[in-house]
This record gives C-alpha cells, sequence and structure tokens, in this order.
C-alpha cells in the first residue's frame, strides 16, 4: 500500500505542476488574459468530463437535490472568484510569487475562524501566520517588476516612504496584479472555511467541484460580453494557432485530472498526508518554475518566498489532525 500512495503522490505533484505550468504558458507567455473564457473553458470541460465520467461508472457521484446544490452556492461563488482573480492574478505573477501570496490565504481563514468561534490562542500557530502574512505584504514593495514601472512612473524624485507605499498599492499595486491576488487569496481562505462548516456532509468532493463547474460555467458566460472579453479574444492574434489550441486543451484536461488525483490522494492517505504532498507540489513547480520561465527576482523578493513556505511548513507541523 505504500508504494500505491507514493505513486498516487507523485502523479498528483506531476498533475499539479504541469496544470499550472499550462496556465501560465497560456496566460503569460502567449498572453492570453481573458478568464471569463479561459476559466469558462476550463469549467465546461471539466462539467463535461465528470459527467461523463460518472455516466460510465468511473467515478462516484449520486444525484444532487436541489436543496442541497442551492445551499452550496456561495461556495461555488467563492470558487468563480478564485479562478477568476487566480487567473488574472497568475497572468502577472511569476510562480514563486503567486503561491508566496496565495500561502497568506491562511491567515484569512483563521481570522474568519476567529471570529465566529473562540477558542486558545496558539502563538506559535500565530508566529506561523506571521511568517506567511509578512513577506506577502513586503513582496509587492520588492518585486522587480513593479519596482522597474514605479521607477519608471516616478523618474528619481525622492518621495516620502509613506507616499511611496501608498503610490504602490494603487495604481503600481495592481500593475504587477496584485490586487487580484489579494481577491485571489481572499476567495480561497474563505472557500476553505465554507467547505468545512458546511451543513449538508453528503455532498462528496466530486460533486462539489461538479456544483462549482456548473455554476461557474454559467456565471462565466454570462460575464464574457460585458466584461469584453469575448471582443478581445476575437482579436487575439494567437487565436489560430495550434501552440494556444493545444494549450487550451493541455490546461483544461490537465485540471480534470487533478481533480480526480487530488481525490484519489485524498482517500488513499491521511488528511495530514495529502497537505504534505500538496506542499511538496508547490515547492516544485517554484523550484523549476525560473527553469521554465522567464523571471525577475532580487534577494528580498526570494527571501519572502522561502520565509512564506517555511511558515507553511510550520503550520503544516502544527495542523497536524486538523480539519483543513
Amino acid at each position: 500500500m505504500h508504494w500505491r500512495s507514493h505513486v498516487s503522490g507523485l502523479a498528483f505533484s506531476f498533475l499539479f505542476v504541469a496544470s499550472y505550468f499550462t496556465n501560465k504558458f497560456v496566460l503569460s507567455v502567449l498572453k492570453f488574459t481573458y478568464p471569463t473564457l479561459f476559466q469558462g473553458w476550463q469549467t465546461f470541460i471539466g462539467a463535461a468530463l465528470l459527467l461523463l465520467s460518472a455516466k460510465l461508472g468511473w467515478v462516484e457521484m449520486s444525484r444532487v437535490p436541489r436543496s442541497t446544490a442551492l445551499s452550496w452556492l456561495p461556495g461555488s461563488l467563492l470558487f468563480v472568484g478564485n479562478i477568476y482573480a487566480g487567473s488574472r492574478a497568475l497572468s502577472r505573477i511569476d510562480i514563486p510569487f503567486f503561491f508566496t501570496l496565495q500561502n497568506s490565504s491562511h491567515v484569512v481563514t483563521y481570522v474568519i475562524v476567529r471570529l465566529f468561534h473562540r477558542e486558545k490562542t496558539q502563538w506559535l500557530k500565530v508566529s506561523g501566520l506571521c511568517l506567511l502574512l509578512l513577506p506577502a505584504v513586503y513582496l509587492p514593495l520588492c518585486d522587480p517588476q513593479v519596482t522597474v514601472v514605479r521607477k519608471t512612473a516616478g523618474g528619481r524624485v525622492p518621495t516620502p516612504p509613506l507616499i511611496r507605499l501608498l503610490s504602490t498599492l494603487s495604481s503600481q499595486f495592481d500593475h504587477g496584479g496584485y490586487l487580484w491576488a489579494l481577491c485571489h487569496l481572499a476567495c480561497v481562505g474563505a472557500y476553505r472555511v465554507f467547505q468545512v462548516n458546511h451543513k449538508s456532509p453528503s455532498l462528496s468532493d466530486i460533486e462539489q467541484h461538479c456544483i462549482n463547474y456548473l455554476f461557474s460555467v454559467l456565471l462565466l458566460g454570462l460575464a464574457a460580453h460585458p466584461t469584453g472579453d469575448i471582443t478581445g479574444a476575437l482579436e487575439f492574434p494567437s487565436l489560430q494557432s495550434h501552440t494556444f489550441h493545444c494549450g487550451c486543451c493541455a490546461s483544461a484536461l490537465l485540471g480534470f485530472l487533478l481533480l480526480l488525483a487530488t481525490v484519489r490522494l485524498k482517500r488513499g492517505l491521511s488528511l495530514e498526508h495529502f497537505r504534505v504532498w500538496r506542499f511538496l507540489s508547490k515547492v516544485t513547480a517554484v523550484v523549476l518554475s525560473p527553469l521554465v520561465f522567464h523571471m525577475e527576482m532580487n534577494s528580498a523578493s526570494l527571501l519572502c518566498v522561502t520565509v512564506s513556505h517555511i511558515g507553511e511548513s510550520l503550520l503544516l507541523y502544527l495542523d497536524r489532525g486538523s480539519p483543513p
């Protein structure tokens, strides 16, 4: 059984890294920055393959009552915010920085839980959360890409630190995709709390994702025209490129396979071991990313990435056996 769990973990890690790299390629290299269409395509294929797999008996998915599905809609709305804002952020932010910001979603989860559940403060856990939060706060100020844009916009005129910080948090902050990353991590943290505290335990992970996919297809499809994504996609230079077509197909297929690998890994291992495999997958993506994509990194931003993942490893140690 141990070798099977290792094979499942390695398959999960491979699909995790391949999925993020494929999405990054389409979003940043090909510059297809139309998330309502890109994420709508991925969720449409994911929903179609899930329903087909259930029809063929490859996955277990029962008929979901309407009341249960409606009760899950707040989670689906958070899921849409997660993938939409995440797509916007990933198109502008390098993968190591993206994961550094995403790690701070644990802070959002902790704050929400503390608001509704009074419990004794674990100062070691608070220290771990600070190791996640501080790098995420400091990263926009030391990201080389944002720094270059700030210098271009502001010239060499000296400005007080407070004014420089406020300037970064406005126009330059959004230029680097950090505003979308903030929305993304807020949705991820809130979705994590909703998933744990949802009153209907009858929904399996597959059924939850199926509802999420169907709701995403509907909402993103309705938003595609008002956001201008349809018009922009029609003028996309690589619209007829085989590389673009292969990238979109691969992203949808990898996303579906990653979902199946995630469900399989959760069933075969304890939650603690699943979290370890997810952490190792993120570290692998962070290490391999500079070898695959061009990125600019200085010592300060590298320190932010390192400290953030040290904080996440500390939380993994402290949260052994606890719910997600």
